[in-house]
Order: structure tokens, then C-alpha cells, then sequence
């Protein structure tokens, strides 16, 4: 029998199903600001910002790195459909670093002009999730 506490669940990026199951509760970041999400929540759709997904199922919380995206609360499932999303251990953060690195150099730039300030304060953020991830998972 079904635990009655629990929703369907269904994270899907461009090139894979990410996470498919139950989940007892959800938290993650959208544009509209931070959210939760029990069963029985309130039909919703949202923006996804980029930050930490926590999946939380049988007492067991599992984060990943969410990086934008859609997400529809409909009555006993939620579908998150992303841009990318990382487990913590696929995560290279040598390359998380390079790209805050160029990131910042984008942003302290002396051509200002020339770059789109916005993509590159998004690659910062992006980097900046991944590395925080990363590191409180110890990989």
C-alpha cells in the first residue's frame, strides 16, 4: 500500500529522466522566491531559479543542484522540467571553479559593454550552486 503522506515526483532535463518516485516533501528556489511542497499542495506553476533541490522521502533528504526551469504542481504529482540537475557526485567542480572564474572575470571586465551582464551573473550563480553542492556533499 501507497504511504498516503507521499506525491509522485518527476524531474526531466533535455537528455534524461533525473528522478522518478515518491516524494514526501520538496523545497527548491523559484523566481517568486523559496518554496516547499507537501502532497495536497495547491495546484501551481513556476519558474525554477537556479539553487538546491531537496528531494525529502522516508526521513531521507537527497539535494541536487537545479538549475532552472519549470515546475507544475498538479494534484498528486509534481514534474520539474529542467535545464540541468545534478546529483552532488556528478558534479565536476574543477570545472564549477573555472567557470566562476570566468564568471567573475565577465563581470569585473573592463569591455562592460560588450557582455551580457545578465548571462554572466547567471553563470556565476550557476557555479557558485554547484560548488556549494559540491563541497557540504564532500565530493
Amino acid at each position: 500500500m501507497a504511504d498516503t503522506k507521499t506525491f509522485n515526483l518527476q524531474i526531466v532535463t533535455p537528455d534524461r529522466i533525473f528522478f522518478q518516485g515518491d516524494a514526501e516533501m520538496i523545497e527548491l528556489k523559484t523566481t517568486e522566491g523559496d518554496i516547499g511542497v507537501f502532497k495536497d499542495h495547491i495546484p501551481l506553476t513556476a519558474i525554477i531559479a537556479p539553487g538546491i533541490l531537496k528531494i525529502t522521502n522516508n526521513g531521507e533528504v537527497k539535494e541536487a543542484a537545479l538549475l532552472s526551469g519549470f515546475l507544475e504542481i498538479l494534484q498528486d504529482k509534481v514534474i520539474i522540467l529542467a535545464e540541468s540537475c545534478e546529483w552532488p557526485d556528478e558534479i565536476d567542480i574543477n570545472r564549477a571553479n573555472e567557470a566562476k572564474i570566468r564568471a567573475e572575470r565577465r563581470l569585473k571586465g573592463t569591455d562592460a559593454g560588450q557582455i551580457n551582464t545578465t548571462r554572466a551573473e547567471m553563470a556565476l550563480r550557476r557555479s557558485l550552486i554547484r560548488i556549494e553542492l559540491a563541497e557540504k556533499s564532500g565530493h
